[in-house]
């Protein structure tokens, strides 16, 4: 984008508006097109009509979103297999500061895949009320609706997700070493190792979109995923690389095959072991993964 006034100013709110196009869409590529087509119609709009470009940009961002989310909904219901959301690497601060268990919850795969509950409005109602703040008639004013009508679609979308209570989060030094165990156990092929960070009840989620070879049902319960994963190590493993990092505010298992990114797993954690793993191997949700990851 060539520099001008006007570009440098969308460039101050960009990351803003991309938190919230993938907040709404689960999509990092698609919050991408939004943010652009919301640049498009900000290029194009009458400046003296703009009094506060942050809400402006936000409202069209949104609504945006909402005509993507209609037509989304409808290609989730013929996907193959467990969706999951794009990955996305937040220790560079790119969906902003996680710098609290509350933040990090709100953007993990588990609350995004949670979100496919919601109508469009629901979702937007929520995510601008729950990840940035807005007050319930500030909500009205983007999405042109009644204050009273997004405090009951706002109190809906509550129900409808119901996210758990807040989980046990362990120290950061704790989550290093969880990490690095787990990083240690998939490099040596450690089957009985990885078993011992694992919760009874785990719960192991594949992505593959049909494009790659991937459970299509969730693997559930510790014996069963040490089982799945021995097998997909006897299969894929023999050249792969493994590599740590946080995405969606987990900590994540960055999988590698002859140097090409191959997948994600976001690793949820509950009393200091591994309670979901959520590994995203189809191609086509990589690509902006690939590219955070591929920065000097």
């Amino acid at each position: 984008m060539a520099s001008s006034p006007l570009a440098d100013e969308f460039e101050s709110h960009r990351p803003r508006l991309f938190g919230l196009a993938y907040r709404l869409l689960g999509s990092a590529q698609e919050a991408e097109d939004a943010v652009q087509d919301a640049y498009l119609r900000f290029a194009g709009a009458d400046r003296s009509a703009i009094r506060q470009p942050g809400a402006w940009l936000a409202k069209a961002v949104t609504n945006l979103c909402l005509t993507r989310l209609t037509s989304a909904r409808a290609r989730r219901e013929e996907y193959v297999g467990a969706w999951l959301p794009e990955p996305v690497v937040t220790s560079d601060g790119t969906l902003g500061p996680l710098e609290s268990a509350e933040r990090r919850e709100q953007v993990s795969l588990a609350v995004l895949v949670l979100l496919e509950r919601l109508t469009p409005t629901e979702r937007a109602v929520y995510v601008l009320r729950e990840a940035f703040g807005y007050g319930h008639r500030e909500i009205a004013e983007v999405l042109e609706l009644g204050e009273a009508n997004c405090r009951q679609l706002y109190r809906r979308a509550v129900a409808r997700v119901a996210v758990p209570a807040e989980r046990f989060d362990p120290s950061p030094k704790r989550r290093e070493e969880l990490v690095t165990s787990f990083l240690t156990a998939a490099r040596e092929g450690d089957l009985a190792g990885l078993e011992k960070l694992l919760t009874a009840d785990v719960t192991w989620w594949s992505d593959g979109g049909g494009k790659v070879s991937a459970a299509r049902r969730p693997v559930r319960g510790r014996d069963k995923v040490v089982r799945f994963l021995a097998g997909a190590a006897q299969r894929f493993g023999a050249g792969w690389e493994f590599t740590a990092a946080e995405v969606n505010g987990e900590p994540a298992l960055v999988m590698w095959a002859d140097g090409a990114l191959v997948g994600v797993a976001a690793l949820e954690l509950h009393g200091g072991l591994v309670a979901q793993a959520r590994a995203v191997l189809n191609p086509d949700k990589l690509g902006f993964v690939r590219r955070q990851l591929a920065r000097p």
